[in-house]
């Protein structure tokens, strides 16, 4: 594996991100942590919950789903190369890393980073070299598509994890997800696809589409899909890889690498497997060949199905928040059953082999919601404190019937202030997954979660009318309430808010929100596997159970060293025993 020939007659880049554009080959290294020596500025984890932040999203999400088909640029990427890669080791082998959802906060990101460009790993006994194939899984930044984005969140990082090319030029593909589809593929496509030096930090780009087949050793072959969030299979893409199962055979044996985990989603959401189902179908099937694993990300921690056939894998803790796993299924039917009338698949039973973090302390962290989502969120509490201080000021204008614009000011909205906050809690419900059904149970916790609200809002107007401010001249009854009352009421308010998602997440309802809110950084995971000249697969799923948050410049200068350290190393152990994949298994029935 050597790197591709530079452009002829391209000029040198300059400034902050020179050795970034050049592939790692400059080596120019920081000397201190500041974003001017880096070329980059490292990033806090996003606070979802940021008032702004959730309409923005909101809005992009709209967007893509009334307006993807129009942004989508695949039948576009028709007009590209249609490579097939190859990687091989020089021992007829190959180690191949996995890891997704990266691009959010510096510490989560950079540490799995570090740990994906070190040489080798020693892990409870195994010792790992560092991969020549490296997979990203998805959602490479969040919470949007931004160039800039890309670089202080995920480019940045893994330049300066791997800032230089090794001798054994490690290899990178990528699969985009939802995030990244956020300006219809642009900045993936500029990163991924279309870069002009074919590097990304130290590894080198790997793919001439937003999808992509590498055939592996020992009849082993990667195939990485793109289905524009869950949408479809453009043709173009049905095109490739038909030409791609033209080279497999009844000995190969496949690992589809796909945007989200549609097997753990099908069980709220029947419909969102049927494009992993029709892939498989259609295109894998016919040739005799037989897809061991399936790989994903989306979701942010490890979780491990095994059947009859293969092994469901998903392994999305590369950096961004945790998400739970002690409310993931014991066992789940693919194809969902609720869908087998119009396919010809047979349904298998898969059972939940492994996963991290383990179900107890998975719902450990559940609890540190009171603590955590005024921390990590104060944007979202301060909204909570207006909102209750508005509310306030109209149940105190009613309550006092005074005369004078000053008073009833407050007093006309409240019917929609009451609304507002009835149905705001209302829709906040909402079920776990996009295009899931809103049930019984989610307007009911809605509803008692807005009532809650208007309850301590009642509570909170009852508090100050006994104090003397409402009886200060206008506007400083207006002016205390801010100062005052807003601050306490929020913090109060976000703990009712802290109390519903716990209670919510017990019945499956805004479970996300609940780990979302928290922007856990720690409990990080990335996949590490390898695949021997006999055929043998083995998987070693790394865990870090606590991410770096200091930092300080690597002593050893070397050109390929990363160029920031942890002051106290990272530990990472394997959060279940190596799964070992052999040969073919005999087709089900």
């Amino acid at each position: 594996m050597t790197d591709d020939p530079e452009p002829p007659g391209e000029a040198t880049p300059s400034g902050p991100h020179a050795s970034e554009a050049a592939g790692g080959r400059q080596a120019r290294r920081p000397r201190s942590t500041d974003p001017q020596e880096l070329g980059f500025t490292p990033r806090g984890p996003v606070p979802w919950l940021a008032p702004f932040l959730l309409i923005s999203t909101g809005i992009r999400t709209l967007l893509a789903m009334l307006f993807g088909a129009y942004l989508d640029k695949r039948e576009l990427q028709n007009a590209l190369d249609a490579k097939i890669g190859k990687q091989i080791g020089p021992d007829g082998g190959l180690w191949l890393d996995y890891v997704a959802d990266l691009g959010d906060g510096f510490n989560a990101t950079y540490s799995v980073a570090y740990l994906l460009a070190q040489p080798e790993l020693e892990v409870d006994g195994h010792r790992l070299p560092r991969a020549q194939t490296l997979v990203m899984g998805g959602d490479q930044v969040y919470p949007s598509a931004a160039y800039e984005a890309y670089e202080d969140r995920c480019k940045g990082p893994y330049q300066a994890a791997l800032p230089v090319t090794p001798a054994a030029r490690p290899t990178l593909f990528a699969v985009p997800g939802n995030h990244d589809w956020y300006d219809g593929l642009t900045a993936f496509l500029r990163l991924f696809v279309r870069s002009r030096d074919r590097h990304f930090g130290g590894w080198g780009t790997g793919q001439s589409r937003s999808y992509f087949a590498v055939e592996l050793p020992a009849g082993w072959w990667l195939l990485g899909l793109d289905d524009q969030s869950g949408s479809y299979l453009d043709d173009p893409q049905l095109t490739y890889f038909d030409t791609v199962a033209e080279r497999l055979g009844p000995q190969s044996r496949v690992i589809l690498a796909v945007p989200a985990p549609t097997w753990v989603k099908a069980v709220d959401h029947p419909t969102a497997y049927d494009s992993i189902d029709y892939f498989i179908r259609t295109i894998v099937a016919p040739t005799g060949a037989q897809v061991r694993l399936l790989v994903s990300g989306d979701l942010h921690h490890y979780a491990r199905y095994a059947g009859p056939d293969r092994q469901l894998v998903t392994c999305g803790g590369g950096g961004a928040y945790l998400y739970p796993t002690h409310k993931l299924p014991k066992r789940i039917e693919v194809p969902p059953r609720d869908t087998l009338a119009r396919r010809a698949s047979v349904s298998h039973p898969y059972d939940l082999a492994g996963r991290y973090p383990d179900a107890e302390r998975s719902r450990r962290y559940g609890w540190g919601i009171f603590g955590r989502l005024p921390l990590r969120n104060p944007g979202f509490t301060t909204l909570l404190g207006t909102v209750h201080t508005l509310l306030m000021l109209a149940m105190a204008g009613v309550a006092t019937h005074r005369e004078g614009t000053d008073q009833r000011l407050f007093s006309v909205p409240l019917v929609a202030m009451l609304l507002v906050t009835l149905l705001g809690a209302a829709v906040f419900a909402k079920p776990p997954s996009a295009g899931g059904k809103r049930h019984v149970r989610h307007w009911i916790l809605g509803v008692a979660h807005g009532t809650a609200h208007l309850g301590l809002a009642a509570l909170g107007t009852g508090a100050w009318l006994s104090l003397p401010f409402y009886d200060w001249p206008w506007p400083l009854p207006v002016v205390a309430a801010a100062v005052l009352y807003g601050p306490v009421i929020g913090l109060v308010a976000s703990q009712v808010v802290a109390a519903y998602l716990l209670v919510a997440g017990a019945f499956g309802v805004n479970v996300n929100e609940l780990f979302a809110g928290q922007g856990i950084e720690d409990a990080k995971a990335f996949l590490r596997m390898r695949i021997d000249p006999d055929g043998t697969l083995t998987l070693y799923p790394i865990a870090v159970d606590r991410v770096s948050r200091n930092w300080q410049v690597n002593p050893d200068q070397s050109p390929t060293s990363s160029w920031l350290t942890p002051k106290t190393p990272l530990l990472p152990r394997l959060a279940e025993p190596p799964v070992r994949l052999t040969g073919p298994t005999p087709p089900q029935s």
